[in-house]
């Protein structure tokens, strides 16, 4: 059975997503940025917004019965990747260090708000493998 959570964040109505998606052991978060109860926050400082994001991430998990422990797979986006690439690694690395997923940097131009220089994606799986 696939069952959709929303955050009540602001772009999930208007755009048509769910911020965490679940079907059997799988999860999949949405886009995550450092938007924190519907406010922008951390301008400038791609870490913290790295810490928001993640913390957002992982309490959408939580709502779906998901936890930390059962993320396999992380995307970072990160603007400006040769100034950002190396403070959001490092958040990345504070969260997930014993967890150790499947991850991924990428650079991209720009994300939907200007002031936004990083987003996450987590995926997670729960029981056992075959």
């Amino acid at each position: 059975m696939t069952a959709r959570f929303g955050s009540g964040g602001p772009y999930e109505e208007q755009f048509g997503y769910s911020r965490v998606v679940t079907t059997g052991p799988h999860a999949w978060v949405a886009g995550c940025t450092s938007v924190v109860d519907g406010e922008f926050v951390h301008e400038g400082d791609a870490a913290a917004q790295a810490r928001a994001a993640f913390a957002v991430a992982l309490q959408a998990l939580d709502r779906a019965g998901f936890g930390r422990e059962d993320v396999v797979r992380t995307r970072m986006f990160v603007v400006g990747i040769a100034a950002n690439g190396d403070a959001v690694a490092l958040v990345h690395g504070e969260v997930f260090a014993d967890i150790r997923p499947a991850s991924s940097l990428i650079g991209v131009a720009g994300l939907i708000d200007p002031r936004m220089l990083v987003e996450v994606e987590v995926e997670a799986f729960r029981g056992e493998w075959a």
